[in-house]
Formats: C-alpha cells, sequence, structure tokens
C-alpha cells in the first residue's frame, strides 16, 4: 500500500466510524473520527507529493485550512461555527489560488460561472429566510467564493483537461450546501449522511491532482 493509499484508506476507513458517531449522538467519538478523517486527506496529498510543486503547496494549505474548519465545527457554539465558516472560506480561497496557479482557460472560466451563479442565487434565496441578520453577510461572502472556487476549477479543467479537479471541487461545493442545511435549515442525521461523504471524497479527489 502506497502512502497515498494509506492515507486515503485512514479518511475513509474514519468516515465510515465518524458516521455511526453521528448516528448514535457519540460526541467523543465525533472528536476522535472527525479529526481523524480530516489528518487522512492531509496524509494522501503528502504522499502525493504536494511538497513537489507551487500548486501542491497550495493545495497543502488549503486541506491544512480545511483540518481547522472541520474541528471548529465539531462545537455546537456560534462563535466556533464562525471561527471554522472563516477557515473553511480561506481554505476555499487557497484552492481557487492553487487553481490560477495551475493555470486556467479563461473561455471556460467565463463559461461556468453562467452556470455557477444562478445556482448560488437559487442557494441564498433558499438560506436567506434561515440566516439571522448578523450572519447574513458572511454566508454571501462564503458563497460567493465558494462559486469562485467551482469556476476556477472549470477553467483549469479547460487549461489540461483533468476532471478531477473541477469534480473535488463541485463535491466540496455541494457538501457545503449540506452544513448550511444543518446550520441553519433543519438540524438532522440525514445532512450528514450524504454532506460527509462527499466532503471527505472531495477533498481525496483534490489530494489526488497534486501527482
Amino acid at each position: 500500500m502506497t502512502g497515498f493509499e494509506a492515507g486515503c484508506a485512514v479518511t475513509l476507513v474514519s468516515l465510515g466510524l465518524l458516521l455511526h458517531a453521528e448516528w448514535r449522538g457519540w460526541r467523543v467519538g465525533i472528536w476522535i473520527f472527525k479529526p481523524l478523517a480530516s489528518l487522512g486527506f492531509l496524509g494522501a496529498a503528502w504522499a502525493a507529493g504536494a511538497r513537489d510543486t507551487s500548486y501542491g503547496h497550495w493545495v497543502m494549505g488549503a486541506l491544512v485550512l480545511c483540518f481547522w474548519g472541520d474541528v471548529l465545527l465539531i462545537p455546537t457554539a456560534r462563535a466556533s461555527f464562525l471561527a471554522g465558516l472563516v477557515s473553511f472560506l480561506l481554505g476555499h480561497l487557497a484552492f481557487a489560488g492553487a487553481f490560477a496557479v495551475r493555470g486556467v482557460e479563461w473561455t471556460y472560466v467565463g463559461g461556468s460561472a453562467l452556470a455557477v451563479v444562478p445556482v448560488a442565487g437559487v442557494a441564498l434565496r433558499w438560506l436567506w429566510p434561515h440566516v439571522e441578520g448578523s450572519m447574513r453577510g458572511p454566508v454571501v461572502a462564503y458563497v460567493f467564493v465558494i462559486s469562485s472556487m467551482v469556476v476556477l476549477a472549470v477553467g483549469t479543467f479547460g487549461a489540461d483537461a483533468r476532471a478531477a479537479i473541477p469534480i473535488g471541487a463541485l463535491a466540496f461545493y455541494v457538501s457545503d450546501l449540506a452544513v448550511a442545511r444543518q446550520r441553519f435549515v433543519s438540524r438532522t442525521f440525514w445532512n450528514k449522511v450524504w454532506g460527509l461523504p462527499l466532503y471527505f471524497g472531495g477533498q481525496l479527489i483534490l489530494a489526488s491532482t497534486v501527482r
């Protein structure tokens, strides 16, 4: 088993245990398995060669920020949620920077923006009645940043035809909707059932692209 495969295995096994802990409401298990799942994708990226290129450095930085976002979203306190939101926002920005460093085809950027902007508008309209006034600014900023990340990921695909980058970015984007639904709309285990596999799967896919 390679180092990359070992990192993936740690993430996937920990993800299964995390989902079990979420279902059981086992807080200790969540504190153990969520950070462990995140350490798995950090290890996978490192083993895949993230230290060897500028693109890899940006991806590794993004994954580190996402690791801290994962930890900060475990508590239920509003301050911790805001800190986690900032960490993930910076993580998305770092991914966007990685895609820009790798190179983008701007016609693909423009074309994908025509599709992503309406989706972002629908997401905001869906969330708006459920978001308290003080959180509306951060939520708008977050939606703008994650949408920009997806648009640049598609632009990178236009430059080198590597589908893993937009696939990983899109999985990350959709998983954010599960987090938003859990925080603002309806707290239910089923948000975790589809959101967590998309998130951790997306991170592993993006980690693989540093090779």
